[in-house]
């Protein structure tokens, strides 16, 4: 298998994990023998490798050093899935949305690629787009924030 197909086999199974609510996948190919497990109904992350752990956020901070604290009056759109994630619609177009950009609740804000899929992902919110919290191309993880939108009445 060349990386390709091993990243869309990847795509797959995190999909079908997600899609099945399970938090662990056993696989022995020549004596195919499966394992499954599922969780226990809220999401759950596993960090293969884990960096040194902060003392503790600063006061007033109530966010975690993963997801960055909540100002009062926005909105984090967090990814519902794992994949690529895609500013522009195309590579040699513009990005959906640049920061200060007004948006409201159907504005598409970017691609997620998974499975050879692409869902657009929508602000969901009225307001004015803050922050871009991820890369263009780059892999994401459920529940990794991606925009930060200052809400407007």
């Amino acid at each position: 298998m060349d990386i390709e197909e091993i990243r869309g086999l990847l795509d797959e199974l995190a999909a079908f994990m997600e899609k099945n609510n399970l938090a662990e996948l056993e696989l022995d190919v020549d004596g195919a023998e499966v394992k499954l497990k599922k969780t226990n109904n809220r999401p759950q992350q596993q960090a293969v490798a884990q960096a040194p752990t902060p003392a503790g956020p600063a006061p007033g901070n109530t966010g975690s050093p993963e997801q960055p604290a909540q100002k009062q009056g926005t909105e984090t759109i967090t990814s519902p899935m794992v994949g690529t994630f895609y500013r522009a619609p195309k590579p040699d177009t513009d990005p959906f949305v640049e920061p200060d950009d007004e948006v409201d609740e159907d504005t598409v804000l970017c691609i997620i690629e998974a499975m050879k899929v692409m869902n657009e992902i929508k602000a969901e919110h009225k307001g004015r787009v803050a922050e871009i919290l991820a890369e263009n191309g780059e892999p994401i993880e459920y529940g990794q924030p991606l925009f930060r939108i200052v809400v407007s009445d």
